[in-house]
């Protein structure tokens, strides 16, 4: 059977193992060469071909159930079904998704993007069918490093209670998340995997027996089971955790072994109550660059499939705003060893990997704990540490309580550092970071600001460490502006002080953080028209530069907001509110994000379906506020 003829994961059940194999080869085939044409995630896909295999040919997927964490190890999952001819537009707008997603596919089970769901999410299936009195599997399938989260383990913890409540997991441990996992936890499994008594029997006992005279290199099945009673009496600590915490523990077992897989999970399928089945797998197995650089080849853009290099810009790029904050960082820590950086999981995107390198005293990685993280910066700033926390901004949403309860109302100390700030691109809905401005305005203590450029985040970063209460700086994906950088010598910024970009008098534009070139860009064109705009750099979101903004709002008496974020409750709400406060009542127009999704594309897609490019500002603009500016309408 051909890739491309299975429509239904169903139709792989009956298929021998070679037949199986075969399709894996496929598999990594078609990945390999979508991924290289068009970037996406590479080694979390490769690992899991035949574990994917394998689970599905035990199961019946018009009824059964199977949800898979993070999902952007999936994409075997989608070329088996029905989305072969449409994955060569994976990560493209309108196109195939590069997670899961419900709408997408009935194979989909559970959308997710952020890690450690899954258990969850299977175990409220296999809750809601023994309710309803159905009868179907519920299959989560989770990573080792997404184990290390701890809605993981509270939803382990909470099965384990269950014990006739029928829930397979299935622990993909190839001992990495993004980066390696971190924590006693993915240390316990990594010593399981590769303990001595183990190894042995893998790589000594087996060949030893598969090379007696009469059994001609071929090891039979009774063996194979002895073997794997064998490993289990040998190393008795193996599943232990799993066992005490009320589960059917079976493995370690070869993740790339097929017909080793579908024994296991069929004998795991016959187990009532809940089991984890804890499979060894290699991340970004079958291409030797995937295999040899597991972090750097998590996810790609495009690149030469031969020499594993990625293309060469046509031209230079100026440094990404995450590389300008860790070198920034690295400097401010050499010159201060009570600040130390923190993250969850993400030390390459976020640039932390250069403070890993430099100075790792003063480098902390929690693993896929942001909560822990921000109660921990939190517990490190009552004892005289000056912790930074940079963490994605879409990951942050899963610390809100901690910003309030442990940050907040203590008014601790504590820099957040929000990267990926704003629409991301091809990641879609769960990545995009539109959230920020409108969960942090209402936290109390909190000093929030975002960068126009890359220079004033050096300033910006020095203004949150020297300041006695939490800061939060945003700042949004990819390189930045391209302005010169100081070595040293950053200067803090005053507190609450906007600047003023600009100069006119017939509309004023408050812009924050990312759309203040688009708002420098917009008034050019307007200036075109023959109107005249103010333009403000906000700089702070709160405390907002009222004494700039209220009056000039007054004397000028039409005003624009402009943020990369939620309009719901976002930036230019809190103008308005502000405004509002000051009984300065002029007509606004806000522009951002409105009340909806934003799909996978590319950023400049995106800003171009939310009409957030300048042209399209500056025809909104014309058009909101009538005769007064009205002139000829600009091309999009």
């Amino acid at each position: 059977m051909h890739l491309s003829e299975l429509s239904h994961p169903n139709q792989l059940h009956g298929l021998s193992t070679a037949e199986l194999e075969a399709i894996a080869r496929q598999i990594r085939e078609k990945h390999l060469e979508v991924v290289s044409t068009s970037g996406g995630h590479l080694g979390p896909g490769l690992g899991v071909v035949e574990l994917t295999l394998a689970l599905y040919q035990t199961l019946d997927l018009d009824h059964d159930r199977v949800v898979w964490d993070v999902g952007h190890q999936a994409y075997p999952h989608k070329l088996i079904t029905g989305r072969y001819n449409q994955f060569h537009t994976l990560r493209q707008q309108a196109g195939v998704a590069g997670y899961l997603k419900r709408c997408e596919s009935p194979f989909d089970h559970f959308g997710a993007g952020h890690a450690s769901t899954s258990i969850s999410a299977a175990l409220g299936m296999a809750l809601a069918r023994d309710r309803r009195g159905e009868e179907f599997k519920c299959v989560a399938v989770i990573g080792d490093g997404a184990l290390t989260g701890g809605m993981a383990l509270e939803a382990i913890n909470h099965a384990g209670h269950l014990p006739h409540t029928r829930l397979l997991v299935v622990l993909n441990d190839n001992d990495m998340s993004i980066s390696p996992p971190v924590g006693a936890l993915s240390t316990y499994l990594n010593r399981m995997r590769l303990s001595p008594p183990v190894q042995f029997l893998q790589d000594n006992a087996e060949e030893a027996i598969k090379h007696l005279p009469f059994l001609h290199g071929e090891l039979p099945n009774e063996l194979k089971t002895l073997k794997e009673s064998m490993k289990r009496l040998a190393v008795p600590k193996v599943g232990a955790v799993f066992e005490e915490l009320g589960f059917t523990y079976m493995g370690p077992i070869d993740g790339h072994n097929i017909a080793e897989m579908v024994r296991t999970f069929q004998a795991a399928h016959r187990c009532d109550g809940p089991v984890l089945v804890h499979v060894a797998t290699t991340k970004g197995k079958g291409y030797p660059y995937a295999e040899a650089d597991q972090v750097g080849y998590h996810a790609q853009s495009a690149f030469d499939l031969k020499t594993g290099k990625g293309y060469p810009s046509s031209k230079p790029k100026p440094p990404s705003y995450s590389k300008v904050f860790g070198q920034t960082l690295v400097k401010i820590c050499e010159q201060d060893p009570t600040v130390v950086g923190i993250t969850a999981a993400m030390a390459t995107g976020t640039g932390l990997d250069l403070l890993e390198k430099a100075v790792p005293k003063q480098y902390f990685d929690v693993g896929i704990a942001e909560q822990h993280a921000v109660t921990m910066a939190a517990g490190m700033a009552t004892a005289g540490l000056k912790p930074v926390v940079a963490i994605y901004s879409t990951f942050l949403q899963r610390a809100f309580d901690q910003l309030i309860h442990d940050v907040g109302i203590q008014n601790l100390p504590v820099t957040f550092v929000l990267d990926r700030a704003g629409i991301v691109g091809a990641d879609g809905p769960t990545h995009q970071g539109q959230y920020d401005i409108s969960y942090l305005r209402a936290v109390p203590n909190f000093t929030v600001m975002a960068p126009r450029d890359e220079a004033e985040l050096q300033r910006m970063l020095v203004t949150s460490i020297q300041h006695s209460g939490p800061c939060a700086i945003r700042f949004p994906r990819g390189e930045g502006e391209g302005v010169p950088l100081m070595e040293e010598g950053w200067e803090p910024l005053e507190i609450g002080r906007a600047e003023q970009l600009a100069h006119g008098d017939d509309l004023l534009i408050v812009a924050y953080g990312s759309m203040v070139p688009p708002a420098m860009a917009t008034a050019g064109l307007l200036q075109e028209q023959g109107v005249r705009a103010s333009v403000i750099n906000a700089r702070f979101l709160r405390p907002l530069d009222e004494a700039l903004i209220a009056p000039m709002a007054r004397r000028i008496g039409r005003l624009v907001t402009m943020e990369e974020g939620a309009l719901a409750g976002g930036f230019g709400a809190a103008v308005v509110e502000a405004l509002n406060d000051l009984e300065v009542l002029v007509p606004t127009l806000r522009l951002g994000i409105p009340d909806q999704l934003v799909d996978h594309a590319s950023p400049e897609q995106s800003k171009v379906a939310l009409g957030l490019t300048p042209p399209q500002m500056a025809d909104r603009i014309l058009e909101r506020f009538g005769a007064a500016l009205r002139r000829q309408p600009l091309a999009v």
